[in-house]
């Protein structure tokens, strides 16, 4: 579990593309020391299990693994080397939950069709597909590339959220523009309740 509050920004330093998937080889500041084999990782809000650790040439790596699902719902596949990514670490018991509930599951891909820059201000306005607009609602939250955001406001199918410089610096969100693709994670609240409405549907149709 993970509260979409980003804790590095790594680079992609090597991706070996196999008939099963994609090995990820990523540079990072978390110590290998304190990752263990077999631990998970939100990578662009996409958990992956971490299968190697390193140090090489003073910089500490970490390997994990994509495997053909999450390449068919996510653009892992087209990934290049030097790429920035947004990294989590999993939840500990008693860390504090600054953002919100986030699996590490995603749920497809919202596209960038609007970014105002204000300063160090930048607001990006993204559309999504029917199925996914659906669990998106104004002041609620979302999960997009790892990053717990609020929405600000919705329209059909497409909303906006608005990154304060903080979430700029400490972020790869810097790096994004009009046509770009990024994970997306709604709340699992939005889910959870549309499951009741629909169960209650059912019932009464029964």
């Amino acid at each position: 579990m993970f509260t979409g509050i980003v804790t590095d920004v790594g680079r992609l330093v090597a991706a070996d593309d196999r008939n099963d998937g994609r090995l990820l080889r990523i540079a990072t500041k978390y110590e290998p020391e304190g990752i263990d084999l077999g631990a998970s990782i939100t990578v662009d809000g996409i958990c992956l299990t971490v299968t190697e650790k390193g140090r090489a040439d003073s910089s500490n790596w970490f390997e994990a693994f994509a495997a053909l699902e999450t390449l068919s719902v996510t653009e892992v596949g087209k990934w290049t080397v030097g790429r920035r990514i947004n990294l989590e670490r999993s939840l500990k018991i008693g860390d504090e939950l600054g953002g919100h509930i986030v699996s590490g599951h995603i749920d497809g891909m919202a596209t960038i069709v609007g970014k105002d820059v204000t300063g160090d201000q930048i607001k990006f306005t993204l559309e999504v597909s029917p199925e996914i607009s659906m669990f998106i609602a104004k002041k609620g939250s979302v999960a997009l590339n790892g990053t717990s955001l609020t929405v600000n406001d919705v329209d059909g199918n497409r909303f906006s959220v608005h990154l304060i410089p903080y979430t700029v610096e400490v972020t790869s969100w810097g790096d994004y523009g009009v046509g770009d693709r990024v994970n997306i994670e709604v709340d699992p609240m939005a889910r959870y309740a549309a499951r009741m409405f629909e169960a209650l549907a059912e019932r009464k149709a029964g």
